[in-house]
């Protein structure tokens, strides 16, 4: 799977013939994988740092509020299995880390109504029936090879683990969470670089604006 030098190269070849707002969301994500790259040492900031470069190629301004972070996942996730004429992303998630998926969707700590519980929020009283129901869901999922399904769970649940780093909810390289942060490095540093590619291999596509765009004075 091509990584940043790779990537870079090919889009330096090619971004005059892109959208502007495709050029933009592609040289920012670049940016952030070859930070991520450069992390090989600090876990905790290189999951920080792909995060970051797979927000920096979907997000957009247009119903940034209005719509649920799980649902924009969703949406633009399935968009990329569909878009995916080569299977990259189907390659990932049944081939390189099928195991690691099931570890990670089995583990309490980073689905969210499990903290919610702890928190006394109210409503997620019975988070382990949540639980239940999501897994049975991600498992039909997975016997169905739904990639598009399988990514969004996997996404929302290494949304959770992003949530606990992003907001001060763990310790910088502490004692817990290493193997999360471990497959989630493993899968992100596989899924980022496909979404680049293939948001490349599709520049005709309608992307929308990227959010914060450059503003020329």
């Amino acid at each position: 799977m091509p990584k940043f030098d790779a990537l870079k190269a090919r889009q330096r070849l090619e971004r005059k013939h892109y959208p502007e707002a495709l050029t933009l969301r592609v040289h920012r994500a670049l940016s952030w994988l070859n930070r991520a790259e450069q992390c090989s040492d600090d876990a905790d900031g290189q999951f920080i740092f792909l995060w970051i470069a797979f927000n920096a190629a979907y997000a957009n301004e247009t119903g940034e509020i209005r719509i649920a972070e799980g649902k924009r996942f969703s949406q633009f996730l399935n968009r990329l299995v569909e878009l995916d004429s080569e299977n990259k992303l189907a390659a990932i998630v049944w081939q390189q880390y099928p195991s690691a998926i099931r570890v990670l969707l089995n583990n309490p700590y980073v689905f969210q109504p499990f903290w919610d519980n702890q928190n006394g929020v109210e409503g997620a009283e019975d988070w382990q029936a949540q639980f239940n129901r999501a897994n049975t869901a991600a498992n039909t999922s997975l016997a169905q090879k739904n990639t598009g399904a399988a990514l969004s769970i996997v996404f929302s649940r290494l949304y959770t683990l992003r949530n606990q780093l992003i907001h001060g909810g763990a310790t910088w390289n502490g004692s817990v969470n290493r193997h999360q942060i471990r497959d989630g490095n493993n899968i992100l540093g596989d899924v980022v670089p496909a979404v680049i590619e293939i948001m490349m291999d599709n520049a005709a596509a309608h992307w929308g604006e990227a959010c914060y765009p450059v503003v020329k004075e």
